[in-house]
């Protein structure tokens, strides 16, 4: 059966989203959707939907409708927790609600949500229509859930690493999980492949966000791609933060929440200060078994698809490059 690696499914994809053309006014709800799709990024949740489609057939291009309507649903979250977060900047250039305003973001949100939906449903085998839409509907309500969590964990001191784990898996891991199970079954996969190929993508969701978490804190900012400590700054409630605070002795939790507490303060001293309570905790070495058991957890569930394991090769690939590892 004739494949097409991530690459060649990246730039199809990204072409077909690039010339989406939205012949309606007004111009003023349009553009900023336009503008956000148009900023580009990774795409990696339509090129999931692309690769779990092509384990089963070849003709990718029929589905993609529904992998623009994963990634236009992806950016509509991220325009509106730009609003929320009250974020300048997105993929180097300005959020929506900086751009034209907060009205803008919201009500041009609001219609790509619509958008969203309308290419999911677009050219869906009737046949596998309402399995698809169950599936995107649990999901867009999922992420929802997933950001809600988030937003209370703000103001909680008593947030726990499986409650964290359970945000994550809602907010982030979810949407790539639903892009896979979406192309597998429009790629006509039993119900145990397309059960497997959803647990696979929450497996490594996971561990993609704990890696993301553990890059914030220990990453080299000119592989990482932009500069460390971010989430220590803003005393975000991540795996290496709660797990320090349930390892650490009495007096380095006392200083870990004067940090927490602090409103003055140098940043560079911050981030050094917390990174010490870390290693001194052993918290990398805690994060990265995390991350290795989600990621040994998620190819068991691969390798159990029952195609060829030839045929397996480009999600895998495609995968292990996402969590920089080598086969």
């Amino acid at each position: 059966m004739k494949q097409e690696n991530s690459d060649q499914l990246l730039k199809r994809i990204h072409s077909y989203i690039e010339n989406l053309s939205y012949m309606r006014e007004p111009e003023g709800l349009y553009d900023p959707i336009e503008y956000v799709l148009g900023l580009g990024g990774k795409r990696l949740r339509p090129v999931l939907m692309l690769l779990a489609y092509n384990l089963y057939k070849e003709d990718v291009e029929r589905i993609f409708p529904q992998a623009a309507g994963i990634e236009t649903y992806h950016n509509f979250t991220l325009l509106h927790d730009d609003l929320m977060d009250n974020a300048d900047m997105r993929r180097g250039k300005p959020t929506v609600h900086k751009k034209w305003d907060e009205n803008t973001a919201i009500l041009s949100g609001d219609a790509m949500l619509i958008l969203a939906y309308q290419f999911m449903m677009q050219d869906c085998p009737t046949g596998y229509m309402k399995e698809v839409m169950d599936v995107f509907g649990r999901t867009a309500l999922e992420v929802c859930e997933g950001q809600q969590w988030d937003m209370e964990f703000e103001t909680r001191t008593d947030v726990t690493v499986d409650e964290y784990i359970e945000m994550i898996r809602l907010k982030t891991s979810v949407l790539l999980s639903g892009a896979l199970k979406i192309g597998a079954i429009l790629g006509g996969a039993s119900a145990e492949d397309a059960r497997l190929l959803y647990d696979f993508g929450i497996k490594m969701g996971l561990a993609f966000q704990l890696q993301d978490d553990y890059l914030d804190v220990y990453g080299d900012p000119a592989v990482f791609g932009k500069k460390i400590g971010g989430d220590i700054l803003c005393n975000k409630k991540t795996f290496m933060l709660i797990t320090a605070f349930a390892h650490a002795g009495e007096e380095d939790r006392k200083k870990l929440q004067a940090w927490i507490e602090a409103k003055d303060f140098v940043p560079s001293e911050k981030i050094e200060a917390v990174t010490s309570i870390y290693d001194k905790v052993g918290i990398a070495g805690l994060c990265r078994e995390k991350i290795d058991a989600y990621y040994e957890e998620g190819l068991r569930l691969l390798d159990e698809v029952s195609v060829e394991p030839a045929l397996k090769e480009n999600l895998r690939d495609f995968v292990c490059g996402l969590m920089n590892r080598k086969l």
